[in-house]
């Protein structure tokens, strides 16, 4: 389990764009959205770079890998 602390999420569109982009590039990854958090919690064998790429790529700041 990886988590990434993001930052920009304030709404359920936020939670679908950011769990959307994360499944596009590996469709069988687990993601939980934590709006109160900001935290991102994604269980893939993806790479951590490659997660932070699809965030950000939705338009999304990724602040730090917790």
């Amino acid at each position: 389990m990886q988590t990434f602390k993001v930052d920009g999420m304030t709404c359920g569109g936020c939670v679908r764009g950011v769990t959307n982009a994360i499944k596009r590039i590996d469709p069988d990854s687990t993601v939980d959205v934590d709006l109160a958090t900001k935290t991102v919690k994604v269980e893939s064998a993806l790479a951590a770079k490659d997660i932070v790429g699809a965030i950000e790529g939705a338009g999304f700041e990724v602040l730090a890998k917790a």
